[in-house]
């Protein structure tokens, strides 16, 4: 059995915001001090400014790093939503590269490229351009990224994801942008975990309960 991990960079080009961005989401800088900057001090040097500009409006402590809150602020939906807690939090968990519990503002650069080139990923599936991923658009999308999941399967991740809680009449409400990122990242994930786990590469694992429970623990 054989695995692809999606990386949406390098599929597509970001177009979000005034910079350029050419960065591969698969990727992050590894752990490394952070450079200290005060938003009298103006934007890092070769940063963009009107990132920089909005970065210091969601900082609202002036601590010169955002918080979960601050960051859940910053981010939103094409709906003006904010972005799910949960996904936040997981952001945080991939960006927050020297573990101090806060995004500086290089740590945001990178989270924002990312958001970027995910973004530009959700608006090509989205075919009905409805801003929402629905159960054929999510099945495109997953085996564009090379996961081919059952129908049952994939209406549990759609059930799981939904943007509300389903009706008893009509479809599933959709997936909204950042719960679409979110699902794709736990797919991977738990792909690859078990990949590690398989090692006859067989598309079959044995695992004790403890194991079980670390694999669940691993998904975003």
């Amino acid at each position: 059995m054989s695995y692809y991990t999606p990386n949406p960079a390098s599929t597509y080009t970001s177009t979000y915001t005034s910079s350029s961005y050419s960065s591969n989401p698969s990727r992050y800088p590894g752990s490394q001090s952070r450079p200290s900057y005060s938003h009298q001090q103006g934007p890092p040097a070769g940063s963009d400014p009107q990132l920089w500009q909005w970065f210091c409006a969601v900082d609202t402590d002036r601590s010169g790093a955002l918080s979960v809150t601050e960051l859940q602020d910053a981010l939103v939906n094409g709906n003006w939503t904010k972005f799910d807690l949960d996904t936040v939090k997981m952001l945080m968990n991939i960006f927050d590269t020297d573990r101090s519990g806060t995004i500086g503002f290089n740590e945001f650069a990178g989270l924002w490229k990312y958001i970027a080139e995910w973004q530009r990923v959700f608006k090509h599936f989205d075919r009905d351009h409805s801003g929402s991923i629905e159960g054929r658009e999510l099945a495109e999308a997953l085996r564009n990224f090379g996961y081919n999941l059952s129908p049952p399967l994939l209406q549990a991740l759609e059930m799981r994801y939904a943007s509300s809680a389903p009706s008893a009449y009509g479809p599933p409400p959709g997936i909204t942008f950042d719960r679409f990122v979110r699902a794709c990242v736990t797919v991977k994930t738990l792909t690859e975990t078990f990949q590690r786990a398989d090692h006859d590469n067989d598309g079959w694992i044995q695992l004790n309960y403890e194991e079980f429970l670390k694999i669940s623990l691993s998904a975003p």
